[in-house]
C-alpha cells in the first residue's frame, strides 16, 4: 500500500504571530481576572471596615465577633474600673467607627479582675490642676475637696498619706486652700497716722511691713507709703512707709528745770 501524505500549505510567519497574539491576550486575560476579580475576592483589597464598638463587650465574646469581621485584637493594657464588670473591654484604638483595612488589629484596654497597688503619691502644695492630674497618671480618682481659708489655692492634706499602697480607682479625698485671702484690695491709706498705728493696719491687713524710712515733716507720723493708698494690693505683700524720726520740740514746761 503506497504511503499517503497530506500537506497542509500555511503561511508559517503569518500562523507565527497569530500564535504570539493570542498567547499575550490569555496572558493579559489572566492577569486582570487575577488583580481585579481574585484577589480582591480573597483579601478585601481596596475596602474599607468600620470599625464596630467594642466598649462594655466581654473579652470571652470578642474573638468570635471580630473574626465575622475580618479584624484582629490585642489587649494592651488593663485597669480597675468598679462601674464595669471585670473582663469587659473598656477602652479600643482605633476608635468605634474608624475605616480600616481588612485583617487590622484593635488594641484594646480591659478591666482587671482585681484593682492593682499603686503607692500614693504626694500630692501636697500641688494646685489642684496638677493634683488631678498626678492622680490619673496613678490611676486613682479625685475624691471630695474640702476648702478652707489659705493664701493659695493649692493641696493642704490628702486622706491617704504618700508613700501608702492603695488599689488603683481609689477616690482620694483632699483639703485644699480656697485662695479667698489672695484676693485683690486696696492699700490702706496710711498717711498722716502714727508709727503704732500704721503698724497695727498692716497687720490688720493681711500685708508685712517693709522698710521704715526717715522722712522730714510732723515728728512721729507717716509721710509716705509705698504702695501708695488705694492701690490694688494682694494678702501676703510688702508696704514701706516713710516716718518722721526728728524728736518734737520741748514745750516751755519741759525747758523749766526742776
Amino acid at each position: 500500500m503506497a504511503d499517503t501524505k497530506f500537506i497542509i500549505k500555511t503561511n508559517n510567519k503569518r500562523d507565527l504571530w497569530i500564535q504570539i497574539g493570542i498567547v499575550v491576550l490569555l496572558s493579559l486575560i489572566i492577569l486582570l481576572i487575577f488583580f481585579f476579580i481574585y484577589l480582591p475576592w480573597t483579601t478585601n483589597h481596596g475596602e474599607s471596615i468600620t470599625v464596630p464598638d467594642l466598649r462594655g463587650m466581654k473579652l470571652e465574646e470578642l474573638e468570635e465577633f471580630l473574626d465575622d469581621k475580618d479584624l484582629r485584637y490585642e489587649v494592651q493594657d488593663s485597669t480597675f474600673d468598679l462601674n464595669m464588670p471585670p473582663l469587659s473591654i473598656k477602652e479600643q484604638y482605633p476608635k468605634a467607627n474608624s475605616k480600616v483595612k481588612a485583617g487590622r488589629k484593635i488594641y484594646l484596654t480591659v478591666v482587671a479582675k482585681n484593682p492593682r497597688m499603686v503607692t500614693m503619691p504626694n500630692l501636697k502644695d500641688m494646685s489642684l490642676k496638677s493634683a488631678e492630674m498626678t492622680l490619673k497618671n496613678y490611676k486613682l480618682i479625685m475624691g471630695s475637696i474640702t476648702l478652707k481659708p489659705y493664701l493659695g489655692s493649692v493641696v493642704l492634706e490628702q486622706a491617704i498619706a504618700a508613700g501608702q499602697k492603695v488599689p488603683e480607682g481609689t477616690h482620694i479625698n483632699l483639703v485644699a486652700g480656697d485662695g479667698a485671702n489672695n484676693k485683690e484690695f486696696t492699700t490702706p491709706d496710711l498717711i498722716g497716722k502714727t508709727e503704732e498705728e500704721a503698724k497695727f493696719e498692716i497687720a490688720a491687713s493681711g500685708l508685712i511691713l517693709g522698710s521704715t524710712l526717715p522722712a522730714p515733716g510732723t515728728p512721729g507720723t507717716i509721710t509716705k507709703q509705698m504702695p501708695a493708698p488705694g492701690t490694688p494690693i494682694r494678702t501676703g505683700d510688702i508696704i514701706d512707709i516713710w516716718i518722721t524720726s526728728d524728736a518734737p520740740p520741748a514745750t516751755p514746761d519741759q525747758q523749766q528745770e526742776p
